[in-house]
């Protein structure tokens, strides 16, 4: 293994100066910096992992706590490019990920915390997980730096999406064509859903839309079964909607189906829309309209926060950053 006396000798320079060359002192030259630098990457020279631990006080790993109780993995895909993003952003300043477990059925397994503190992670990045778990709060109590996503606690840095703006953003331009008997299928109670149901009657409310009861439903998100068992029954009203809006895109393939299997066309006879920004929504015929959502921003962002709480905890506030999306206009909402 290649030493630090090694890339020394190589250079005609003492130990303290490449020490100093690697870890990117102020008090060395740029020149220098780069022909030890140069030196030590042709000698092959990785820096000890866990010396660097004991002189910084850092592992250099964060933990990426991502529980789906959809059992939907990685294939979650608006959280799968969250989690790239984190990963990316990540990894180029200097962390590696670890996911920690999120499986409660092992008898032998530790709580969030505990295997966070085993594992000595710098800082732990929470995602689609059930935020009111207690072990989920006691990793948020604790003295360990932790970014949320898409939830948010008082005293923790929370990456969120605009709920309450796509959601408006989304309703608006349905009314905009000139639609009137507007349906919303929205997904199981979370702080996502409140406040895009909120925004749903509030923008509801200012375009002077009724929204009759049995035009809002209640589907898992991601459940194509559910959302085509509560389209048939959209359809099967006295006076049914004219467009459905969907918790997300993916649950949004089950009512599309429904509605095609009773021979209807969209957007001719139904519209519909999603909402995420999914890439497979781009390559169905017709596209879907939908509210694209900014996941590669969103992974930079928690990425780059948390970071900043571990190497600067001093000065690094406790901020709710919002990142907004954008409505994707697609052919599934035709005009009246």
């Amino acid at each position: 293994m290649v030493s630090l006396k090694d890339i020394s000798a190589a250079c005609g320079v003492s130990i303290a100066t490449v020490s100093k060359a690697l870890n990117n002192h102020n008090d060395i030259s740029a020149e220098t910096k780069a022909h030890i630098k140069e030196v030590a990457a042709e000698l092959g020279y990785y820096p000890n992992s866990a010396a660097k631990a004991l002189k910084t006080n850092r592992t250099y790993n964060i933990g990426m706590l991502f529980v789906d109780e959809a059992q939907n993995g990685l294939t979650h895909d608006f959280f799968a490019y969250i989690l790239d993003s984190f990963k990316r952003k990540a990894e180029s300043m200097g962390y590696d990920i670890t996911f920690i477990n999120g499986n409660k059925t092992r008898s032998n397994r530790m709580s969030y915390l505990a295997h966070a503190r085993y594992r000595g992670f710098d800082g732990v990045c929470i995602a689609c997980v059930n935020f009111y778990d207690p072990e989920v709060l006691e990793l948020v109590r604790s003295d360990i730096p932790v970014v949320t996503i898409d939830h948010m606690f008082n005293n923790r840095t929370a990456i969120l999406s605009d709920n309450v703006g796509g959601m408006r953003d989304l309703l608006s331009y349905v009314y905009g064509k000139g639609h009137r008997r507007i349906s919303f299928i929205h997904g199981l109670d979370s702080s996502v859903t409140q406040g895009r149901v909120s925004s749903f009657f509030k923008t509801a409310d200012e375009l002077g839309l009724e929204i009759p009861d049995e035009y809002i439903r209640e589907a898992p998100y991601r459940n194509t079964d559910e959302t085509a068992r509560q389209t048939e029954e959209l359809l099967d009203l006295p006076q049914p909607p004219t467009c459905i809006l969907y918790p997300d895109d993916f649950s949004a393939f089950g009512g599309i189906n429904a509605i095609k299997e009773r021979g209807l066309s969209i957007p001719e006879d139904i519209s519909v829309a999603g909402y995420d920004g999914i890439r497979i929504a781009r390559h169905i015929e017709p596209q879907l309209t939908t509210i694209r959502q900014d996941a590669e921003r969103m992974g930079m962002e928690a990425a780059r926060e948390l970071i900043l709480q571990i190497e600067r905890p001093r000065t690094t506030l406790t901020r709710q950053i919002i990142v907004k999306g954008s409505v994707y206009e697609g052919k599934t909402v035709g005009e009246i």
